[in-house]
């Protein structure tokens, strides 16, 4: 009676740790960017909470630019620029964020990342 052996080849082993491997890189050049992303969520939701009762946009952008500091976001990745106050129908303010960054990936292959986040504000924003 022969005994049939099953199981992973060395080459079939090669081609998944092939993958695996390619899956893990990509992990660790991505993984950062979201982390970042979650402290700027975090940032911005701090600002909503304490209130925005008579500050300008400027004041807005320093304290968020701040806060975010704190987060270990970088300077690099978001400019006052890319920090809004979008007025809702209605009288509500929408602090919002939305900023792009690209991470070099092998060879001539980048990722772009597209973020954005709209955080309702408490209270009214000056001029």
């Amino acid at each position: 009676m022969k005994s049939k052996q099953s199981g992973v080849t060395l080459i079939g082993f090669l081609i998944i740790m092939a993958i695996v491997a390619f899956l893990a890189y990509m992990a660790m050049k991505l993984l950062p960017s979201y982390s970042e992303f979650l402290g700027v969520t975090k940032a911005m939701n701090q600002i909503a909470t304490e209130g925005t009762n008579g500050k300008s946009l400027d004041a807005i952008r320093h304290e968020l630019m701040f806060k975010m500091n704190f987060q270990y976001v970088d300077d690099a990745t978001i400019k006052p620029a890319n920090i809004t106050i979008v007025r809702q129908s209605g009288g509500a303010n929408e602090l919002r964020v939305a900023y792009q960054k690209q991470i070099p990936f092998m060879y001539n292959i980048d990722f772009l990342l597209h973020f954005e986040k709209n955080v309702p504000l408490q209270g009214n924003v000056g001029q």
